[in-house]
């Protein structure tokens, strides 16, 4: 599974901070919530920056996430000219967002290997040739994840963690 290389507090201006703050979170069960979870959204940006997010099926792997979308979706017209994008979970009491970097997957192997994951996952019948365009692959770039929805849960375990430098 796609790991971070470093992790800390992240500490924005504005924030209640306590002087007691709990331990940073530990990636590898995130890792699991990410695998094992149905429903994800996607942000992304146009050009000229007009935000658009949307629920996508997917797959969290080796290499980060990787969903399906029709190529001449909103997603992916974004996408195709920003590969800047979010994945996050549905629960905003258990929070992670991931930030990273989408591209198109084009390999046949590789979307061979998307098709073994999802289709068991979502009980779907996806062939490779429905799938030729539209699938993107989002590497993970940072992580933000912080546990409860009491108003110190945010500066108790907010953690970043760190996948590759950040360009």
């Amino acid at each position: 599974m796609a790991s971070p290389t470093r992790r800390s507090r992240p500490e924005p201006e504005g924030y209640f901070r306590p002087a007691d703050q709990g331990e940073l979170l530990e990636w590898a069960p995130l890792a699991q919530r990410l695998q094992d979870a149905r429903n994800y959204w996607v942000s992304t940006a146009s050009s000229d920056g007009i935000p658009h997010a949307m629920p996508v099926w997917g797959v969290w792997g080796e290499r980060g996430f990787t969903f399906s979308t029709g190529p001449s979706t909103r997603k992916a017209r974004n996408l195709y000219g920003n590969p800047r994008a979010v994945v996050h979970l549905e629960d905003g009491a258990a929070t992670l967002v991931v930030e990273g970097t989408a591209t198109e997957v084009t390999d046949e192997a590789r979307l061979a290997e998307f098709l073994a994951a999802y289709n068991p996952k979502y009980r779907w019948d996806f062939t490779l040739d429905q799938i030729q365009r539209g699938v993107f692959e989002l590497r993970p770039l940072k992580a933000f994840a912080w546990l409860g929805d009491e108003g110190d849960a945010f500066a108790g375990t907010a953690t970043r963690f760190v996948f590759e430098d950040d360009p």
